[in-house]
């Protein structure tokens, strides 16, 4: 495909890495040359110096011929008038990072009346998958496929688990639950496991099933909690916005720290079910005077990475049962990972799985059947949620008798709202959807994990 990104910031740089990657052919346009000398250096990719929403700009940039356009810089405005341009030069379809709060509440008529086919809003995805780590306080991370049927949860093995010394066979005979182990970190390492895999303390297992299976199997190893009341949120942005609401809906106490004065009026206007409070999150006394000690989960949503790792660090110090951590570095990430600090959030990594996901659903010649897609594991692993059509290859066949591609795993076939976690003698039929976890492998269609 002929992609061109508008602006090169941090969404859209990962946008580049990622669709670089996969073999697409890429071109930028950014403001600053710098940025795009940097750019063309880097990755595989044309740069185009310029405003992304001129025309001359975008016919330099071959937009007429292009088959997506992505604009992703720092304004609203200039990203949807971007599209408008885009569509009129004859691009075939384009996606828009839209993050005000205001047009998010329009946003489906906004759509439409630009002919957008998708917008993007980093800000808003990562306010609901934090949303999906306070509801289920035991994970790591939460990702949720076939419209909420399944989980695919992140938990992190600790020195007294009774898992430790387990095989991946002796699971369910052991529990009697039916959940599918489908990814493995240990260390740098990443393993699809198999059977006679066994796990050790320090593992982060990635394990799919029904919400409710789930919480049977946590129970069942004594790892269910109560459920999160008190919040603390550092840093008074976008994020913290959606966030604030959704807990608020949910009947969470809701406390926001942010230093500047004026953004905290702003957070009392729209937020009158939070406490918002003037100061900085990282001042150790103000985080003790603010009941630190006595929350159950810290959020650190500030602007830096380092503010946030740090005060990360003190929470974890302090021994808050929940510490999530927004950080956009994927170096950072990798060390607040190390340091004990299990829920990472990017933004621009959450923005940057739905662009791939849509990218590689229009790619495919036999028409879109990628429903959802996750980067787990540092990019390392990704889960993809597939909707078998009639033409597929694996239809009505026992998966014991299907050859798959090296580290490509089934992880669960969803129909009719019913969750199968699949076996041997499982079969796939038309309008399943299929759930496939895979290292290594860029899948663009469910006929794709066949050797």
């Amino acid at each position: 495909m002929k992609i061109v990104v508008i602006g090169d910031g941090k969404v859209g740089r990962a946008i580049v890495q990622h669709t670089c990657k996969e073999g697409h052919e890429v071109v930028v346009i950014d403001k600053n040359p710098k940025v795009i000398e940097d750019l063309v250096n880097t990755y595989d990719a044309g740069g185009i110096c310029g405003n992304g929403a001129c025309i001359d700009i975008q016919e330099s940039a071959g937009v007429a011929k292009a088959d997506l356009v992505v604009a992703a810089t720092s304004r609203d405005e200039v990203n949807m008038l971007a599209c408008l341009i885009a569509k009129k030069l004859g691009a075939k379809a384009t996606i828009a990072r839209v993050r005000s709060y205001d047009y998010n509440q329009n946003i489906e008529l906004m759509k439409e009346a630009l002919g957008i086919q998708m917008t993007i809003n980093p800000e808003l995805e990562a306010a609901n998958e934090i949303m999906n780590i306070i509801n289920f306080p035991e994970a790591n991370r939460v990702d949720t496929f076939a419209n909420g049927n399944v989980d695919l949860v992140e938990l992190f093995i600790p020195e007294n688990s009774p898992l430790i010394g387990l095989t991946l066979a002796n699971i369910s005979t052991k529990y009697q639950v039916r959940i599918l182990v489908c990814a493995v970190q240990r260390g740098e390492e990443v393993f699809i496991p198999t059977g006679n895999f066994t796990f050790q303390a320090k593992d982060k297992i990635h394990i799919t099933a029904s919400r409710l299976v789930v919480k049977d199997f946590l129970k069942k190893l004594g790892l269910i909690e109560t459920k999160m009341k008190d919040i603390l949120v550092i840093g008074g942005g976008k994020i913290s916005i959606y966030l604030a609401e959704q807990l608020i809906k949910g009947k969470y106490n809701v406390k926001i720290i942010e230093k500047d004065y004026e953004r905290c009026l702003e957070l009392s206007e729209l937020l009158p079910g939070a406490s918002i409070v003037h100061g900085d999150g990282s001042d150790q006394l103000l985080l003790e005077e603010e009941g630190l000690d006595s929350c159950d989960a810290i959020v650190c949503l500030t602007n830096l990475d380092e503010e946030n790792i740090i005060i990360s660090l003190y929470a974890q110090k302090q021994e808050v049962s929940k510490i999530i951590t927004k950080v956009n570095k994927e170096s950072f990430a990798g060390i607040v990972e190390t340091i004990g600090v299990a829920s990472v959030i990017s933004p621009k990594e959450i923005t940057s799985s739905r662009v791939i996901s849509y990218v590689r659903s229009t790619s495919n010649i036999h028409g879109s059947n990628i429903v959802k897609l996750y980067k787990l594991v540092n990019n390392r692993v990704e889960a993809i949620e597939f909707i078998a059509k009639q033409s597929s290859k694996l239809l009505n066949v026992c998966l014991k008798d299907l050859k798959l591609k090296k580290n490509v795993l089934i992880a669960s076939i969803i129909r009719d709202s019913e969750v199968i976690i699949p076996s041997g003698m499982s079969q796939i039929q038309a309008n399943d959807s299929v759930i496939v976890v895979t290292t290594g492998q860029i899948l663009d269609d469910l006929n794709d994990i066949l050797e």
